[in-house]
């Protein structure tokens, strides 16, 4: 598995319905095994970002499919970072010279 941080914000649509904010992360981290992926943490945040997840997903295209398939239902635009732990860190420092 290969783990990402996602960062998101809300759209209008977003904005206009958040008092359904936490139903729709639950609809979302059920959708989200639908694309091997797990949605691990979600967080409501204060600052540039709404939210911040913590995803695990089977690979880059699983993922992609899911942000798509969030994106396409208009509540949210996200953006998702690529997260390394430290064993992952020391075998990227290991093929260093």
């Amino acid at each position: 598995m290969v783990t990402y941080i996602g960062l998101m914000n809300f759209t209008e649509k977003g904005i206009q319905g958040i008092k359904g904010t936490t139903q729709r992360a639950a609809a979302a981290k059920e959708v989200a095994g639908r694309f091997g992926v797990t949605m691990r943490e979600i967080y409501w945040t204060l600052g540039e970002y709404d939210l911040v997840c913590v995803l695990d997903a089977a690979d880059e295209q699983s993922l992609t499919a899911f942000n798509l398939a969030i994106a396409s239902q208009g509540n949210v635009r996200s953006q998702s970072l690529r997260a390394f732990n430290a064993s992952e860190m020391e075998k990227v420092l290991a093929r260093l010279p």
